[in-house]
């Protein structure tokens, strides 16, 4: 059967890449009311209240010891975390470049200021603070490889690939990949 060019072919909606979560985290390298300042701009920042993370072995060449919080983070999902995502491109002017994109189709970049971000401000007695931003994307049916019952793996044809996220943060989130 031949397709005309005046008929749309419609995409299988199984294949449709989507958002699956935002990853939002500063490590502050140190304890004490550093990590409680962080934790502050993360509040701020995802409207979400963030956990710590704790250091896994003692460095002492750093003065940091085993399970001594050292950072925080938050995880966002659904319309939190794309509202959050448009607004951390805004601070990056929507340009990512290439190598910010892995082979599962993931994408990590930095914030050098949080006061870069539209809708986070200055505070003096905080001061300014660096994050990373881990975008996870994934399609219908994932959910296969984590559930607890019959788990099984996700295809080779239905992962994610590089292409297909980049595809995804040029068309449905107009960010410029370079």
């Amino acid at each position: 059967m031949a397709v005309s060019p005046t008929t749309t072919v419609l995409e299988n909606p199984m294949r449709r890449v989507k958002l699956a979560k935002v990853v939002l985290n500063i490590g502050v390298g140190k304890s004490g009311e550093a990590v409680e300042r962080a934790k502050v701009v993360l509040e701020e920042v995802s409207s979400q209240s963030p956990t710590t993370t704790r250091a896994r072995r003692t460095i002492r060449e750093f003065g940091i010891h085993k399970g001594e919080p050292i950072g925080v983070v938050t995880t966002l999902r659904g319309r939190l975390a794309s509202e959050a995502l448009k607004r951390l491109l805004q601070a990056k002017t929507s340009r990512i470049p290439s190598s910010s994109f892995d082979v599962g189709g993931n994408c990590s970049f930095g914030i050098k200021e949080h006061i870069d971000i539209p809708g986070a401000s200055y505070k003096p007695e905080i001061g300014i603070f660096g994050m990373d931003v881990t975008v996870v994307l994934g399609r219908p049916g994932y959910r296969v490889a984590r559930r607890r019952r019959g788990r099984s793996r996700v295809g080779k044809r239905h992962v994610v690939t590089k292409e297909d996220a980049v595809e995804f943060f040029k068309r449905d989130l107009g960010v410029e990949v370079y």
